[in-house]
């Protein structure tokens, strides 16, 4: 049995506390009394993945095994999550590719040879022939790449197909191919309760005349944790949306999967353990892997963090009607990160880490770490945040002022642009989304190049718009002045300094909560 989640008083025999900062990490006292937020211990995973899948697809919830569904004549689409999940991204063979192969075997089993394969990448950029491939498995990439193993296009207007309406207006546009099968075959990793579900479809394969009708401030403002579907007003959108898709008979099977929270190889194990457990050995393993990460020139870092592979452990293999897959999917997700917390405080910290879902094998540049920060570790709670409405959230992060130019050109403008002039999401969203959104050049880069679509950065700024309502203050500790000021948020150098800033908004004797990820935890704030 795994430990629970616990919270940890902070007193005098406390260590020095793990924080991530970017693409590097340190050691930091908090003050006495400080709530410091851990994730349950890491859970075992499958001794046989194998046999898990080959049970979900024999014994799915709320549809017949998937050999009862294929037939010879058949048009079979198989859909999976884009290299925006999981993060970091898992050792080889991933389980999508282990799904993926059995859904094979079963479609040539029953003499289906019309079979697509797509990943559901959205407004995301592109997937590389080299990223498709370590998805999916050789086996399966020289089979199917390049006529029958693609990225979905979102501005393919030709290969777009519009299902309907739902009844808030809500326009329902996705990948024609996919829409016009007699199977849709979703393979999906759910990380964190936001991902999978009734999401998969309506938006990995969707146009942005249909993502625009949840990705937008009034939604996301009012989806309060994005991470508790059921009250999320984003959710509800989903909900709708994958409700017309069933009314309209696009037939889903969805295959979900969750892991545990093994995110470090065992060289880098420390950094899965809490601090006071760690051994001489875990000791030394950090103090060497935090002086080869000094050593190492910024490019070359940024190489290696991107290419540290996770043993996560599969912990669930659920497979079915979506509408009765997800909410298994999502106890399995809890079990492994829910942390119960006794109210919030003035004041929270968070450590940023090299990755998010949108700079794989890229940079972190500075608009990335506001929707990471505020977007996605500000938002990892149930009920209510971990800081009070009006408190002061400091986040560790360099904040440096670096873009990489093929994967997010958007970006720069907007950073350079946009945020020169306005930083409010609602004026941002009115005068500059249509503009960004349409841009031609935008487009083609995102249909021809590896760029993130031109509305992208845009979309990661109202990403942070609950936060930036709730919070008096952001403060990043580390975080380069000129690139924070732009951005609309103060800079510190030391933990110290931060502290005193925020007690000019929150009073003299703030209360403290440090909620340390990863590994992912979820506080559920009572």
């Amino acid at each position: 049995m795994s430990r629970p989640g616990f919270v940890l008083e902070v007193d005098e025999r406390t260590p020095a506390l793990l924080m991530h900062e970017g693409e590097g990490f340190r050691l930091e006292k908090l003050p006495l009394g400080s709530r410091v937020i851990y994730p349950p211990e890491s859970l075992p995973g499958f001794r046989d993945v194998d046999a898990e899948i080959r049970r979900a697809l024999d014994a799915p919830v709320g549809r017949p095994p998937l050999r009862e569904l294929l037939f010879a004549g058949m048009r079979l689409t198989i859909v999976f999550d884009d290299l925006s999940l999981p993060l970091p991204p898992m050792q080889t063979p991933d389980v999508r590719q282990r799904i993926i192969e059995q859904v094979l075997e079963l479609a040539a089993s029953a003499g289906v040879d019309d079979v697509e394969l797509i990943a559901g990448n959205a407004l995301h950029r592109r997937m590389t022939p080299a990223e498709l491939k370590r998805t999916v498995g050789e086996r399966v990439y020289r089979s199917f790449f390049p006529d029958h193993l693609k990225n979905h296009d979102a501005e393919d207007k030709a290969n777009l197909t519009e299902i309907g309406h739902t009844k808030h207006g809500e326009v329902v546009e996705i990948n024609r191919r996919a829409a016009e099968s007699d199977l849709i075959v979703y393979v999906n990793i759910t990380l964190t309760p936001m991902s999978g579900g009734p999401k998969s479809v309506s938006v990995g394969l969707a146009s942005y005349r249909s993502l625009k009708n949840h990705h937008n401030v009034h939604t996301l403002r009012h989806s309060k944790s994005f991470n508790d579907p059921p009250n999320s007003a984003m959710h509800h959108s989903y909900n709708r949306m994958a409700a017309l898709l069933v009314e309209e008979n696009v037939n889903i099977f969805q295959i979900e999967t969750t892991v545990n929270n093994s995110l470090f190889p065992k060289q880098m194990d420390f950094l899965n353990k809490r601090e006071w457990e760690w051994n001489l050995k875990d000791q030394a393993s950090f103090l060497a892997v935090r002086r080869a990460n000094e050593l190492v020139p910024p490019a070359r870092r940024r190489q290696i963090w991107h290419r540290t592979a996770a043993p996560y452990g599969i912990t669930s293999v659920t497979a079915g009607a979506p509408e009765e897959v997800h909410p298994i999917t999502l106890k399995n997700v809890l079990r492994q990160q829910l942390t119960e917390v006794n109210g919030p405080s003035d004041i929270g910290i968070w450590g940023l880490p090299y990755i998010c879902p949108y700079n794989v094998n890229s940079i972190m540049n500075p608009i990335l770490v506001m929707s990471l920060g505020l977007g996605y570790f500000f938002n990892m709670y149930q009920n209510q945040p971990i800081v009070r409405p009006g408190g002061v959230g400091i986040f560790y992060h360099p904040v440096r002022n670096e873009f990489q130019s093929v994967h997010h050109p958007s970006y720069i403008d907007f950073f350079e642009e946009v945020l020169a002039e306005t930083t409010d999401p609602v004026a941002i969203e009115t005068k500059f989304e249509e503009q960004f959104a349409t841009d031609p050049w935008y487009i083609h880069l995102y249909r021809n190049s590896y760029a993130y679509h031109g509305v992208h950065p845009l979309y990661m700024w109202y990403w942070g718009a609950h936060a930036l309502e709730h919070l008096g203050d952001v403060i990043f500790v580390g975080g380069d002045r000129k690139t924070t000021a732009r951005m609309g948020f103060r800079s510190a150098s030391s933990l110290e300094d931060a502290l005193e800033m925020a007690r000019e908004r929150v009073g003299g004797s703030p209360t403290i909560t440090y909620h340390h990820t990863p590994p992912v935890a979820m506080a559920d704030v009572r």
